[in-house]
């Protein structure tokens, strides 16, 4: 039982880390340390001017207090945010990553010798994309240029969606994407930072994998990676061949991405993924490096609730957005380091409970069903996620929560 007047109000670090004590301790204390002067009858409850005056001074303690627990965790990747993060990972030879903009081929039809200066298109869903400052349509009335987004982030579109002339010229006539766009990057989170910079300190490592891991972990736009190596003799259960990595690279540059396996892999490794790039030593000797881009796999979830109590609409909303936000945030091969996991059924309904969220006792679980979306076959199963697919789920789309 806590004993007050507290030894001191202020915050301390000791061996275990930086503590400070809670506003409701830092009034309590000073309470205890006012009666002691004035004596035990002196009236301190919220409706006095003296509690009142208690509590601002309590307030500004707690938030003294509260501003030196943050410097203390801005001096730690593990801990710091923001631009603290952004400063102190520069340590590690970092720096968060600024965001890139989506690009697409497009086939421009119009008549031969048209000249279509700073011109724009647009998709279906009004963003816009910038062509190379000068286009000339050819003879034949067609040319296929690269168009990339207006504005920067992870702006996607389908294939045949970038179909509007945005900027008129006389004499182009069609615009459109055969392919899907690349889609950009965002600005890099602090949690993807955080998971870079601790990556990053296998870039000297003794293990040639981890170093490989650690290089390709901090290449500009790789946003989540797996790496797999067969050591053995013969193919192993995942299909990777005998002596050979696997590398499994979300984003990125492709080629730059094989370049940095040639460089990190020992003499004789084979490589294997269904991506192939040539690649060049200094002497000009040509390599054929192997490696997968996840597959993606969204995931279909049907989770059903009965209402008890004290039930309402957004807590339904919580429901969906924490299953998907457990799925979606799994990784390649979900998550596991042999690559032959599962989205277990077990976890999704644990993260749906939202245990710990204050409305837990609101509702009651009855059921969760998942499947792979398209597949069909709803049921209270896991479902198996391949070495290189990675799950995808989003909340509104993809989750639909039953309330009985």
């Amino acid at each position: 039982m806590t004993t007050y007047p507290l030894p001191t109000l202020a915050a301390q670090v000791t061996a275990t880390g930086i503590s400070a004590p809670s506003y409701a301790d830092i009034l309590a204390s000073l309470k205890a340390s006012l009666q002691s002067i004035y004596g035990s009858d002196a009236y301190l409850e919220p409706d006095s001017q003296d509690g009142q005056m208690l509590a601002i001074f309590a307030s500004a303690i707690n938030d003294a207090n509260n501003m030196a627990i943050a410097v203390y965790n801005a001096f730690s990747p593990a801990t710091a945010q923001g631009t603290g993060l952004s400063s102190v990972v520069k340590i590690n030879g970092l720096a968060r990553l600024i965001p890139s903009n989506s690009s697409a081929t497009v086939n421009i039809v119009g008549q031969a010798g048209t000249q279509i200066v700073n011109g724009l298109v647009e998709d279906e869903n009004g963003n816009k994309w910038a062509l190379p400052a000068l286009v000339t349509v050819p003879v034949g009335g067609l040319i296929a240029v690269t168009a990339t987004a207006v504005v920067s982030g992870a702006i996607s579109a389908a294939a045949g969606t970038i179909n509007v002339i945005a900027t008129p010229t006389r004499g182009w006539q069609s615009v459109t994407n055969p392919a899907d766009a690349v889609v950009g990057a965002p600005v890099e989170d602090d949690a993807t930072l955080r998971r870079r910079q601790s990556v990053s300190t296998s870039l000297a490592a003794v293990s040639v994998l981890d170093a490989m891991v650690g290089a390709i972990a901090n290449l500009s736009g790789v946003t989540m990676w797996a790496a797999y190596e067969n050591d053995t003799g013969s193919t192993n259960s995942l299909g990777i061949p005998a002596h050979s990595i696997s590398m499994v690279v979300e984003g990125g540059d492709a080629q730059t991405i094989a370049q940095m396996i040639a460089q990190q892999k020992t003499p004789g490794t084979g490589t294997y993924g269904t991506t192939t790039e040539t690649v060049y030593d200094q002497l000009g000797v040509p390599s054929t490096i192997h490696f997968f881009a996840p597959t993606h796999v969204t995931l279909t979830v049907v989770i059903t609730v009965k209402a008890l109590p004290g039930f309402v609409t957004p807590t339904q909303t919580a429901i969906a957005a924490a299953a998907a936000a457990y799925i979606a945030g799994l990784g390649i091969g979900a998550g596991t380091l042999d690559g032959t996991d599962k989205v277990y059924l077990s976890r999704v309904e644990a993260v749906a409970a939202l245990m710990g969220s204050g409305v837990e006792k609101t509702f009651n679980i009855t059921s969760v069903q998942l499947s792979r979306t398209g597949a069909g076959g709803l049921a209270a199963a896991d479902v198996a996620i391949a070495f290189n697919e990675l799950a995808k789920c989003d909340a509104s789309t993809n989750v639909t929560v039953t309330v009985t």
